[in-house]
């Protein structure tokens, strides 16, 4: 009996917003062999190997290439609402474990309503430590978010936490976690750090002061501003809008811009705010704009919702009058 090899085929196919799986598969094509008692058998061999290869459009590579993304904050921890958000359109979704009252258990649910909606998604810590970087990683997101780094010393902390050693500090168990595809994928190790993008959060007056050094640290790919705890930390709780805050915030948005991205530096990130809208981001230069909250936006629809039928209730009584009598005069003038 002999076995006659056909060629190898590349069989493709994506396996989230940013992998895709490829099958290599070599098999053997039946052969009819007789024997004396003129018996007929098929012998057939396959041989498989697995690699999963990264989709080039994934946070890194577009912002890499000039685009600007915007994205939406997800607090309520729905993987519908986040289901709903990828299928909107928005480049990415920040799931907030910081804000949100979900931990790494409620935001894996989100993260699958992402992939399968083909929508990046970022983790936003609770706080800057490495065992909260850890687990975020081992579920596999795009992107990882860093709150209130105020140093250079902060934020390579920060790093050291997204790097296996010697590069870092970050527990490995990447044979079996959902970031590598529960070990199917067996180009992580080599990959990953391509693939990352870690954002630290400069929130704070000492946080501005530094944010030069922040945004040169090897390893940091955005600054995301946060000017709502940049006002707190000046004195001045929830108004972003003053004069003061609105002058640390620029400081910190020119020292940003200025450490440029293809230069070693990072990208600036930040939050739309009543006063300070989407285009006015875009236009000094923001990489990545958040435009809304989710919990924000169900809260606007559903007070207006209940104001317009309350508004209908009290105009409705006139208008249910006007109506019945051009019936009356329609039915009588036929």
């Amino acid at each position: 009996m002999q076995l006659h090899t056909k060629p190898t085929k590349l069989i493709s196919f994506p396996l989230s917003p940013l992998k895709t799986l490829n099958l290599t598969a070599t098999s053997a094509s039946p052969i009819k062999s007789t024997s004396s008692s003129d018996h007929t058998s098929t012998a057939t061999t396959t041989t498989t190997t697995t690699s999963i290869s990264p989709s080039p459009q994934n946070l890194k590579s577009r912002l890499q290439n000039g685009e600007t993304l915007y994205g939406l904050f997800l607090l309520s921890f729905s993987p519908t609402l986040a289901e709903i958000a990828g299928l909107s359109g928005y480049d990415f979704v920040v799931v907030d474990m910081e804000h949100g009252h979900g931990g790494i258990s409620q935001a894996l649910p989100c993260l699958h309503a992402l992939a399968a909606a083909q929508t990046p998604a970022i983790l936003r810590l609770p706080e800057a430590s490495a065992a909260w970087a850890k687990k975020a990683l081992d579920l596999g997101p795009q992107g990882i978010m860093f709150p209130m780094i105020e140093s250079s010393k902060d934020a390579k902390k920060a790093v050291s936490y997204c790097r296996f050693p010697p590069a870092g500090v970050r527990g490995s168990a990447h044979t079996v976690v959902r970031a590598s595809s529960y070990g199917i994928d067996e180009g992580y190790l080599n990959n990953y750090e391509d693939q990352l993008l870690i954002m630290c959060q400069v929130e704070s007056e000492e946080g501005v002061k530094h944010a030069e050094h922040i945004a040169a640290v090897d390893g940091v790919d955005c600054i995301q501003m946060g000017p709502l705890d940049l006002s707190a930390s000046l004195g001045y709780l929830w108004d972003p809008a003053n004069k003061k805050v609105r002058k640390m915030m620029e400081a910190a948005e020119k020292a940003v811009l200025g450490s440029g991205p293809k230069q070693g530096g990072a990208y600036l990130a930040g939050f739309a705010m009543p006063h300070d809208g989407p285009r006015d981001l875009w236009t000094r230069g923001y990489h990545m704009v958040s435009g809304a909250v989710d919990v924000g936006l169900f809260r606007s629809a559903a007070v207006e919702d209940v104001k317009m039928f309350k508004m209908n209730l009290i105009d409705g009584s006139d208008d249910e009058q006007e109506r019945e009598k051009d019936a009356d005069e329609k039915y009588w003038s036929e």
